[in-house]
């Protein structure tokens, strides 16, 4: 769980704007009444998810000094570096020489003219690597974003310290940690269509390369609300997904976050890869003291770790990490109702979930959050929502069930007050993804019937 008592990047995103008005193999599941990938019982989708995967998305963009690799999993690596640069990492002060290529994706005309825009992508970076990747965009208006980096990330942290670039503006827009906003979106500027840019870098003078298999971009213009409309359910089903508490590791390596008290994000990211069935060895691990429990908790908290945002809970970096693991894919995005939620558990897909909401909100939570990442695992013979919670007191005691109405309302909704009766955000139905590099024919459909390929 996040500090409740902290304002989160949302939180502050809500201040500005409301001051302006405005594998194959299927992992197990308990099987009950199954539902159609394919039934869309939400609202109209206000969510473009675009991304460039296959070689040939690859190869219909600008490479300068790029090149596209075939295979089952399409990437885009180095071919021959552009020169060298210098890069100061600002986390520790320390200079040194980066060899580097580039590619520009075409430009992408957004179904839905955006509010705001969340960059994902999925890469291996051995050490000795790491990738930027930077956002510019089209307003309604036709006018021009400045190039905006939305992350500088390595699946590691001894060369750079991953990080989200705060400060970033244009006197239309910014940069919140992960996420493009639009300023004042009331007065109707939109973001119609961006480009997205990829910088690889490598130590000079070797052959080492990143490789990038997924980048894209989640664009939303999602209306100001306190509640949405009730649902009628339509699944009952529930996957066998791991269960892990973030508390058992409060006090671990407060470096990370403080600790295991704001590891939510990482936290249910690992379920769920774990469900997947990804695995760290002993010598992966090896870092991690050994009289801690489940220390493959601690291993996302330390690589989704965000060094300028102090925290574990950056939403592409979580993806990302994900993505590390061996054939998965993350992607950030934002569903519509919980008729999607539905569809992506009966093709057996489970979601980390975004929301935030007062202890008297959420029936049975026992707490209140500023922001908080859960894992949705099912739903019961009633539409009620079966969750693994991390902000519970053991591993036994994370899966929860709570009321339908009460949580699709808190993780639906983009406003709210808090409890010190302030405007405050929510996120509008944010969430990661997380499915095999090789979905099956249904995961696929169901993936597509939400808007994510």
């Amino acid at each position: 769980m996040s500090r409740a008592e902290q304002p989160s990047r949302r939180t502050v995103l809500a201040a500005a704007v409301a001051a302006a008005v405005v594998s194959g193999a299927s992992p197990a599941v308990a099987a009950t009444a199954d539902a159609p990938a394919d039934t869309d019982r939400g609202p109209a989708r206000a969510v473009d998810n675009h991304a460039w995967t296959t070689c040939a998305d690859w190869r219909g963009g600008t490479a300068r000094g790029t090149r596209a690799v075939a295979g089952p999993r399409p990437g885009l690596v180095i071919g021959a570096a552009l020169g060298s640069v210098d890069y100061t990492d600002p986390h520790t002060g320390k200079t040194a020489a980066w060899e580097y290529a580039t590619w520009t994706s075409p430009v992408h005309k957004l179904s839905v003219p955006a509010t705001e825009t969340i960059a994902s992508w999925n890469a291996h970076t051995p050490a000795g690597t790491w990738i930027q990747v930077e956002l510019h965009g089209t307003y309604s208006d036709g006018t021009d974003t400045p190039w905006y980096v939305m992350g500088r990330w390595a699946a590691g942290d001894q060369d750079i310290k991953r990080t989200s670039v705060d400060g970033q503006k244009d006197g239309k827009s910014s940069i919140w940690t992960d996420t493009f906003a639009i300023d004042d979106a009331t007065t109707g500027l939109r973001l119609a269509s961006y480009r997205l840019r990829l910088t690889l870098y490598r130590k000079p003078g070797t052959k080492l390369t990143p490789t990038v298999w997924r980048l894209g971009a989640m664009g939303s213009d999602i209306p100001d609300r306190f509640t949405v409309p009730a649902s009628t359910p339509g699944l009952a089903q529930e996957l066998i997904v791991p269960r892990y508490s973030q508390e058992i590791h409060v006090g671990q390596y407060p470096e990370y976050d403080n600790g295991g008290e704001a590891w939510c994000s990482p936290t249910s990211s690992q379920m769920i890869i774990e469900y997947w069935g990804g695995r760290l060895t002993p010598e992966q691990l090896a870092w991690v003291d050994p009289t801690y429990a489940d220390p493959q908790v601690d291993n996302a908290a330390r690589f989704t770790y965000d060094y300028q945002y102090q925290g574990c809970g950056n939403w592409p970096f979580n993806a990302a990490y994900a993505a590390t693991y061996k054939d998965l894919q993350g992607v950030v995005t934002r569903l519509g109702s919980l008729g999607d939620l539905e569809t992506l558990i009966a093709a057996g897909i489970p979601a980390v979930t975004s929301q935030s909401f007062l202890s008297s909100e959420l029936t049975g939570a026992g707490y209140g959050t500023s922001g908080h990442l859960m894992t949705v695992i099912g739903f019961t013979a009633d539409g009620d929502v079966i969750a693994n919670d991390p902000n519970s007191p053991s591993d036994p005691a994370v899966r929860r069930v709570y009321n339908r109405r009460e949580w699709e309302n808190i993780w639906l909704r983009t406003k709210r007050y808090n409890a010190s009766g302030n405007l405050s955000s929510g996120t509008g139905g944010v969430c990661y993804l997380y499915f095999p590099a090789q979905p099956t024919a249904r995961q696929r459909k169901a993936l597509a019937a939400v808007g994510v390929r």
